[in-house]
């Protein structure tokens, strides 16, 4: 049994970012190991995935807003900084671990004066700015995906692929079988936005299930997360529509929800992704237009060429075009009994695991261990930071 150390996670507040640092925080707990979180407001307020951790604050303003904002970026940085630096006089960490986001940035320097091991996973298909800022001097960098564009490729003999740590919950998904679809049974739908939800979703899906053939809409039994602004004009439209809709802002139960979904419809964030991959559930995807380089987009990409999912362009996602995607999959069980399958193939569900033996192995080795499934690496788009 490996000794007890002391752990150091950084995440923005996203659930994103927050997701996979609390699953590898409830791993290395698991373990016998301390764990301290650095945040920012948002994310040490997230229900239930910190329980047991001590988490600090951290100052960390965005690099945004020209000459004054980047002043005072840079002076909140530091300050930042200087309060990691004393944390870990007190805390002691074999290492400090990023998740991206602008938080992680403050805590990472803080280990870079102190020679502590450092190492960054990167959740999304490219590599995030935080991460491509300390790339070069971190020990490790791990990621969820094959291919991830802009991460150079100097920076292969540190890379391990070890995919999106994802809830026990979900995890327990794995090892239940698809949903049972009759032809004639209830079709389960979960339409979700991720953590923040998603207007064009509560815009298109009420009206794209209204285009559907009758024996079919009549099988519907939709849950819906949407935002707080959406949400009364979105279950009057179900109404309007005679279509069984349970809606709210927030589901605690996700994992719950994902387990009797026979189809679901989302954006294509990170967190959404593995959790849909390990659980192996069918879905229809329209990534996120504005996300930083797209990288929604490029997280789809892996799902959908396995035939796990249908991508759509937010542009053409008209009520019309999910109508034509839900009837390709949904009037054929054996079609989303396949797509789940092959959604299946893409989980990698010993990422949390995969991760802490990274993470244990930086203080030694420096992150030279061979870690992951044994996938190849490949590496896309190698323009640096701007």
């Amino acid at each position: 049994m490996n000794k007890a150390r002391h752990f150091v996670l950084a995440a923005g507040g996203t659930g994103g970012h927050m997701v996979p640092a609390a699953a590898l925080a409830a791993e290395l707990m698991r373990r016998g190991h301390r764990v301290a979180l650095i945040s920012d407001e948002r994310g040490v307020r997230f229900p239930g995935l910190f329980e047991g951790v001590q988490t600090h604050v951290l100052p960390a303003g965005r690099f945004t807003g020209g000459p004054i904002g980047w002043a005072r970026a840079a002076s909140s940085m530091l300050k930042a900084r200087s309060m990691a630096i004393e944390l870990y006089r007190d805390f002691g960490p074999a290492a400090v671990i990023g998740f991206g986001g602008y938080p992680a940035l403050p805590a990472l320097l803080g280990a870079f004066r102190r020679n502590i091991p450092t190492a960054v996973h990167e959740q999304n298909a490219v590599l995030g700015r935080v991460n491509r800022l300390v790339a070069g001097r971190v020990t490790a960098i791990a990621t969820s995906y094959a291919e991830v564009s802009r991460l150079k490729e100097r920076y292969r003999g540190k890379t391990h692929l070890v995919g999106n740590p994802v809830r026990d919950a979900v995890l327990a998904l794995r090892a239940k079988p698809y949903p049972l679809l009759e032809e004639d049974g209830i079709f389960r739908v979960l339409v979700t936005g991720g953590s923040q939800g998603a207007s064009v979703l509560s815009k298109v899906v009420p009206d794209g299930l209204s285009l559907l053939p009758i024996s079919f809409r009549r099988r519907l039994q939709v849950t819906h997360q949407a935002r707080i602004e959406d949400i009364d004009a979105a279950r009057a439209k179900y109404a309007e529509l005679s279509i069984a809709a349970d809606l709210a802002t927030y589901l605690p139960d996700m994992p719950e929800q994902l387990a009797w979904a026979h189809l679901v419809i989302a954006r294509a964030g990170a967190s959404t992704l593995a959790e849909l991959t390990v659980a192996g559930r069918p879905a229809i995807l329209v990534p996120l237009p504005s996300a930083t380089d797209d990288h929604q987009t490029a997280n789809a990409r892996e799902m959908t060429g396995a035939g796990g999912a249908r991508t759509i362009d937010q542009r053409n996602f008209t009520p019309v075009e999910l109508a034509k995607q839900m009837q390709k999959l949904g009037l054929d069980p054996t079609a989303l009994q396949n797509a789940a399958a092959r959604a299946r193939s893409c989980g990698r569900p010993e990422a949390a695991r995969d991760l802490a033996d990274l993470v244990e192995s930086l203080e030694d080795t420096h992150g030279d261990m061979p870690i992951g499934e044994g996938r190849p690496l490949k590496f896309g788009n190698e323009a640096a930071f701007a």
